[in-house]
């Protein structure tokens, strides 16, 4: 049976561990020490990294880690990478598959890995809302988002911030009246108010309550319209969102 943790590290980040008896796959270790704790606390052993995207707070622990000769998954350019993807393969880990989905948008390196009922995302898909554009395009993001919105419903959904109240914030501006989202803001501010993490997620959660994958939605549309004029698609609507979000406070 394989268990899904989250050991959070830095101020919002996680590495997301999968865990097998006592051998562990890190997936975006931002920081070596934090996970050399956990292991030697669970008296277990790292079999392999996944790595979604080059930014330092997703990679800074794989110097460190690298040293083991570990199997070490990701994008290609990112030192210590040693089993390069780009988004088509098929993994095959503690005996599942896992699909590498290529996600460009927030990077245009960013991967996303499913398998065994979990979605590791990065900084693509997160609870109620999406990543920032560093490289992409909106189109690209969107794209992304739409592939990872067509996965199984009950697929869990493994991001590496906890950004999930700011982004329910901006939701509920969008949709004050959405009885879903009323009802997942009390949920996750009660969590984080005994300072527990609100993911993972799952795509039916996102499906119902993040604005990114609800621009379908006439309602969501016509909000965003009446902020936005010019929008006439749902990706404009998407890339109106967006860059509202990037202003929001």
């Amino acid at each position: 049976m394989l268990k899904i943790i989250c050991l959070p590290i830095f101020t919002d980040n996680y590495i997301w561990l999968m865990q097998k008896e006592n051998q562990v796959i890190a997936v975006d270790p931002g920081a070596a020490e934090p996970l050399q704790a956990w292991l030697a606390e669970q008296q277990c052993q790292l079999a392999a990294i996944l790595i979604t995207h080059h930014h330092h707070d997703h990679t800074d622990g794989l110097p460190t880690l690298a040293q083991a000769g570990l199997p070490i998954y990701g994008p290609a350019g990112i030192a210590h990478v040693n089993h390069v993807l780009h988004g088509g393969e098929t993994l095959h880990l503690f005996d599942e598959a896992f699909q590498v989905i290529a996600t460009p948008g927030h990077t245009l390196d960013h991967l996303s890995y499913f398998g065994a009922g979990a979605l590791f995302c990065g900084d693509t898909l997160f609870a109620g809302g999406c990543g920032r554009l560093f490289e992409g395009t909106h189109e690209q993001l969107f794209q992304s988002l739409q592939r990872l919105a067509a996965l199984p419903a009950d697929t869990l959904v493994c991001c590496t911030h906890e950004y999930t109240l700011s982004n329910l914030r901006f939701a509920l501006v969008l949709e004050p009246a959405l009885p879903a989202l009323i009802q997942r803001q009390a949920i996750e501010s009660e969590k984080r108010s005994r300072n527990l993490p609100t993911l993972p997620s799952t795509i039916a959660l996102e499906l119902a309550t993040n604005p990114y994958l609800r621009v379908h939605d006439e309602a969501l549309f016509a909000r965003v319209k009446a902020h936005t004029p010019s929008i006439q698609t749902e990706l404009d609507c998407f890339t109106a969102l967006r860059k509202w979000k990037d202003s929001f406070r």
